[in-house]
């Protein structure tokens, strides 16, 4: 089978973090890409959700920036919980 030269732009830092994972498994950047080619050929979708981190939603963002504001003017609220109330308020 012949190959193909694959060219495209990556983050250098993603890059080399993807390096590393990549070595820990064994294996190069190319055959990591290659396994995920084909696995794309193979499902005809890529093989992992892709979804919007809601952190980033606008609604999200319009919150964090009223936040900031109150208590860049000073009518931020001190709140403090104890370990208990923060596990209690995860557990519902």
């Amino acid at each position: 089978m012949a190959s193909a030269n694959v060219n495209f732009r990556m983050d250098e830092i993603l890059k080399r973090q993807a390096e590393s994972v990549f070595n820990e498994m064994g294996m190069n950047m190319t055959t990591a890409f290659t396994i995920f080619a084909k696995a794309v050929v193979r499902s005809g979708k890529i093989p992992f959700e892709i979804e919007v981190d809601p952190f980033w939603q606008a609604e999200n963002q319009l919150h964090i920036d009223r936040v900031i504001a109150e208590y860049e003017s000073g009518k931020a609220a001190l709140i403090t919980k104890t370990m208990d109330e923060l596990e209690a308020m995860e557990n519902g």
